[in-house]
């Protein structure tokens, strides 16, 4: 096919003219100088078809994290090549993401991001669920992976439930750990930061009833289904989705850095509460992934967080799911 009649099938007649009058050295009107940089991107929703579910990931935003002083059982020496091996250097802007489930029967909502309660750069998720389609007020379920800021803060906004018509879901492990005032009396002075936001993020919830915590795998709702995963905490959880034959797993905090731990999944995080269960869950994990071929997600991927893994020599690759506009 001749360019021409190429540029008339693919963009219409009169874009196909525009285009080669402006090739043909016909200048184009001049931009006004000195437009003011705008510096926001678009909203944080990235949606599609599991099946019959519809999965909508939502961006809470990012936040720059040392991940060279944070990365455990590795060399700082190798994390810094590893970063520079994509193009990347400590602090690295890391993604915090949750993903919105539609049944068709029930809105189910994984993870809620920080709020405030983890910087300035955070605290989206609730307006991009908006901008999404979607109401606070229609979510059925919050599920939770972990009890950390980062997941739990979204739970409240203005001192109210963000969610008031949710039943908060999380493993009872991590409620008792999180949760439990001992705890937090007994923790270090560095520690009690994370006992203090999930208690604000999870009380006014545990005190309206609408609490109900479960024990290790559960189906919560009819296609979605908890794993225990323990080890980034004592009750971390990941979220099996299922429809049609179609799977999703969300895997939480599982992996934390890219860049690192696909290559070399040994490497842990100081965040972890138990390091050598945490890494022994992210191989297994790592590798029914890319065995099995499935859908996975995770929280701290650059936004959307969706994919697949694929094993490379004595590590793996994740494939980003490839845009598509959900019709």
């Amino acid at each position: 096919m001749k360019p021409i009649r190429w540029l008339q099938t693919t963009l219409g007649t009169a874009c196909a003219v525009s285009l080669l009058v402006l090739g043909a050295g016909v200048a184009a009107p001049l931009a006004h100088a000195g437009a003011p940089l705008v510096k926001t991107s678009a909203p944080g929703f990235y949606r599609m078809m599991l099946g019959d579910f519809e999965i909508t990931a939502l961006s809470d935003g990012t936040v720059a994290l040392p991940v060279d002083k944070l990365l455990t059982n590795t060399r700082p020496g190798k994390v810094t090549a590893a970063l520079g091996q994509a193009f990347l250097k400590a602090p690295v802007e890391t993604s915090v993401n949750a993903y919105l489930i539609n049944t068709g029967a029930k809105l189910v909502l994984v993870d809620t991001g920080a709020a405030g309660l983890f910087g300035p750069t955070l605290g989206n998720l609730v307006a991009n669920l908006k901008a999404a389609g979607y109401q606070p007020e229609q979510v059925d379920a919050v599920v939770i992976t972990h009890m950390h800021a980062d997941h739990v803060g979204g739970l409240m906004a203005g001192g109210q439930r963000a969610f008031p018509n949710a039943t908060v879901h999380a493993d009872q492990h991590d409620a008792d750990h999180w949760l439990s005032q001992a705890n937090m009396d007994k923790a270090t002075a560095d520690a009690k930061g994370f006992f203090q936001g999930a208690m604000a993020s999870l009380n006014p919830y545990v005190a309206a009833g609408q609490f109900k915590p479960f024990n290790g795998d559960t189906e919560l709702v009819p296609g979605i289904k908890a794993q225990a995963s323990r080890g980034h905490t004592p009750g971390h959880s990941t979220y099996v989705v299922e429809s049609k034959g179609e799977k999703l797993v969300l895997w939480g905090d599982l992996m934390h850095v890219a860049a690192v731990q696909f290559a070399e999944p040994s490497v842990t995080i100081a965040f972890d509460t138990d390091s050598k269960a945490a890494a022994a869950q992210r191989k297994k994990a790592y590798a029914d992934a890319a065995k099995s071929g499935y859908w996975v997600a995770a929280s701290h991927l650059s936004f959307p967080g969706i994919g697949h893994l694929r094993r490379e020599g004595k590590g793996y690759r994740f494939v980003p799911a490839n845009y598509s506009v959900v019709r």
